[in-house]
């Protein structure tokens, strides 16, 4: 069993930055990689990145890359997304996710096991 609790969203302006945290609990040594996921009011959840929990490789979707960061600090167990230049189009719940099946396609939400409740960000133009 692993546990995921996200913290950090808030209400900001367009071009602010924002970091994202998620704490991770449980089972963390069957962590194969940690996501970040998003879903606007109305929209499928969609991917925004994703990193491996031993190895640090990172993938992102076009629409964060180059403005988001996602990085992980194992000794404590936590995940982060640092979010530069927010636009309107960011608002959403985000949220994280344990994905434990290794090589797994990470930018697949169907592929993941573990699921926070979610952080509301709010971009105001």
């Amino acid at each position: 069993q692993v546990q995921l609790v996200e913290s950090g969203g808030g209400l900001v302006q367009a071009g602010d930055s924002l970091r994202l945290s998620c704490v991770v609990s449980g089972r963390t040594s069957s962590i194969y990689a940690m996501g970040w996921f998003r879903q606007a009011a109305g929209r499928e959840r969609e991917f925004v990145a994703a990193v491996t929990w031993l190895g640090g490789s990172t993938d992102y979707a076009d629409s964060v890359k180059g403005r988001f960061t996602i990085s992980r600090d194992r000794p404590k167990n936590k995940l982060y997304l640092q979010m530069n230049s927010l636009e309107p189009e960011d608002t959403a719940v985000y949220y994280c996710a344990a994905l434990l099946r290794y090589l797994s396609f990470m930018r697949n939400s169907k592929e993941y096991n573990y699921w926070g409740q979610g952080t509301q960000v709010t971009v105001s133009s």
